[in-house]
């Protein structure tokens, strides 16, 4: 459930740079625009060429309204001149000429227009890849204490939800700013050539506009927070309760459920209409007071159209630059937002990539052509914070073809001891050895080589029942895969699935068993055949028959070979070679089954407990 409740509040996250919603901002906006700008920078000349042809497809569409505005004034004089009795004395081929270069400036400025759209999302993909390969190949450097700290979901968020809203801002807003400030920048000189005042009187609307919309904006802020906040706790609601459907209704908790939806429904229902209707006032605001600049631009250009100041055409060309001069400051208002939201996802993804990785590996890796299995423990640390160690000063001698059992109450850390025998944790002391070698010496490829797993959690991938068997060991054989499959006890059960082997799994493994899961993850430890075991309460998802033939199988699977069993029930574990006997974290006995029975100590007690709850068998 921990990953599946990180995603409610994405689902209900407005998207990036929407008018009059709360926009999440970057801890460092500059630091993280530098490092953006240093993926882009791969890209340059492209870059470069996406502005040029920005600016000129704005240059072109800007000058159209100005030859318009010539070719009305032209007309506008040939009807006057007929109006006064001198005939009809319009230039037709000069508003012809104009015509035909409005519509090449136009066919042109489109052209660029498609071009700059056309390389930007080469380079935005390019961009998103790079981060998508760059983000999977941290995931495998990083140590494993990282992903104990984190939820999937929030992982799983900066691969697929950050990397996308970067993504969206190159493609889109990147060329869209660019366009804005050279089409603002060009109207502004086009209506400054056309009437210094007319100008004026169009730049004095502008903070009119703003100051509406800024109190609007910061009236609507509260709403729209409280939106995403209920947003994300009825969306939390509705997926545990799904989740966990069976449960509710095993425990009649049906009207509460549905009370506590109405409240959040009620809460949700509340805020969003009036975000809503706060951010849907911004727009007749902006309308409103465009219009005001239009009846002003109006009188006062026909004011100075009377007296001969402008012509009748530049009225018309000054009204078209006014509607264009407003469009790209709207623009860049909302392009500021979606910049906001691209910093704070671009700087998760850059956090991520900068989290401290594993330690290294050897430069002078050692590559054994055969592992006997001597696994020696030597004065060994840890603990998964420097300030707390767990494990203290641990010493132990397992000799090749033993068995090693990991005993004691739920929580004690057994686990740990064989995470760090695979190095997904590092030690902060001593040292461990495989077959006389330190395992720093060997890389993790090969070290992790050495040894076969099957845990108490299994893990199947959405692939058939013969390929989530052959995981690991691709290689092999279908006849090897069978065979796997028959000394793990399960070759009766796959036959018997629709499909047999080559039924495919379900992305959630819901249409197999949590026994069937079980036993096919031993069926692929047996393919893989390792030089050692480790079994992390491999037959607890079994039932008593099954584990019969389990015990059995995994009697032949470790014979010759070190193992290491983690198990609740201490019957399974009678005849372990060595037993850790672990407590709160630390080592605290060690022996074989009757030397620490022997002793009286904390395992005994824990083996006469379980024993007179009758959840063992008698000995023999």
């Amino acid at each position: 459930m921990t990953d599946k409740k990180a995603a409610p509040p994405m689902m209900g996250r407005r998207p990036a740079g929407m008018r009059g919603g709360p926009v999440e901002k970057a801890k460092d906006f500059k630091g993280t625009m530098k490092n953006l700008l240093r993926y882009i920078d791969a890209f340059r000349t492209q870059v470069i060429l996406v502005v040029c042809l920005a600016a000129f497809s704005s240059v072109f569409s800007i000058v159209g309204p100005k030859i318009l505005g010539k070719a009305t004034t032209k007309l506008f004089e040939g009807l006057m001149a007929w109006m006064g009795g001198m005939g009809l004395l319009t230039d037709f081929r000069y508003i012809g000429n104009c015509i035909a270069l409005l519509v090449v400036l136009y066919v042109i400025s489109a052209l660029f227009s498609y071009l700059q759209s056309f390389i930007m999302s080469g380079v935005s993909m390019k961009i998103t890849y790079r981060f998508r390969k760059d983000i999977s190949e941290k995931i495998n450097r990083l140590p494993l204490a990282y992903f104990d700290a984190r939820s999937h979901g929030e992982v799983l968020s900066r691969i697929t939800n950050d990397v996308d809203t970067v993504n969206q801002t190159l493609n889109q807003s990147l060329t869209q700013i660019i366009t804005s400030a050279a089409t603002l920048v060009g109207v502004l000189v086009m209506m400054l050539t056309i009437s210094i005042r007319m100008t004026l009187v169009t730049l004095l609307i502008i903070p009119l506009s703003m100051g509406l919309i800024m109190g609007v904006v910061k009236r609507s802020q509260k709403y729209f927070r409280d939106q995403q906040k209920y947003l994300g706790m009825i969306n939390g609601h509705i997926e545990e309760n799904y989740a966990g459907h069976n449960v509710v209704q095993a425990f009649n908790g049906e009207a509460e459920a549905i009370r506590i939806f109405n409240s959040l429904n009620r809460s949700l229902y509340g805020t969003a209409w009036k975000s809503q209707f706060l951010s849907g006032m911004m727009m007749p605001i902006m309308s409103f007071v465009g219009n005001l600049g239009y009846v002003a631009v109006c009188i006062l250009g026909g004011y100075l159209a009377v007296h001969r100041v402008i012509d009748i055409g530049d009225i018309q060309a000054f009204i078209q630059y006014v509607r264009s001069f407003n469009q790209p400051i709207a623009q860049l208002a909302n392009i500021s937002n979606t910049l906001q939201s691209t910093a704070a996802a671009a700087e998760r993804v850059f956090e991520f990539l900068n989290e401290e990785e594993e330690i290294g590996e050897s430069e002078d890796p050692i590559h054994l052509d055969k592992v006997e299995g001597h696994v020696e423990f030597r004065r060994v640390h840890f603990g998964y914070t420097s300030d707390k160690i767990i494990i203290n000063d641990f010493s132990a001698d397992v000799k090749a073809g033993q068995m090693v059992a990991i005993v004691g109450p739920t929580g004690a850390g057994k686990t740990t001891v064989v995470k760090l025998l695979m190095r997904f944790y590092e030690l902060n002391g001593g040292s461990i050895l495989i077959d006389g070698h330190d395992i720093l010496d060997f890389t993790r490829k090969d070290l992790r080589s050495m040894f076969g797993m099957v845990l108490q959690d299994t893990w199947l991938y959405h692939a058939s029942v013969r390929e989530n068997i052959r995981y690991g060991c691709f290689g092999k054989s279908d006849e090897d895969v069978v065979r796997a499959a028959k000394a793990a006890c399960c070759d009766e059960f796959i036959r018997s699935l629709p499909g047999g082997y080559d039924m495919v799994v379900n992305e959630e493994a819901s249409n197999l068993s949590q026994g069937q899961k079980q036993l096919l993850t031993i069926a692929r430890t047996f393919l893989s055949d390792p030089p050692i075991l480790i079994l992390d309460e491999a037959t607890s998802s079994i039932d008593t028959r099954t584990e019969v033939l389990i015990q059995k199988a995994m009697s032949n699977l470790m014979e010759g070979r070190t193992s290491f069993v983690i198990a609740h029930r201490l019957s399974t574990i009678r005849d372990a070679d060595l037993i850790l006997v672990m407590k709160d974290g630390d080592i605290i006995e060690q022996g074989s089954h009757e030397t620490l029975l022997a002793k009286k100590g904390f395992y005994a007690d824990l083996y006469m407990s379980q024993f007179e709850n009758g959840n063992m068998e008698e000995e023999e």
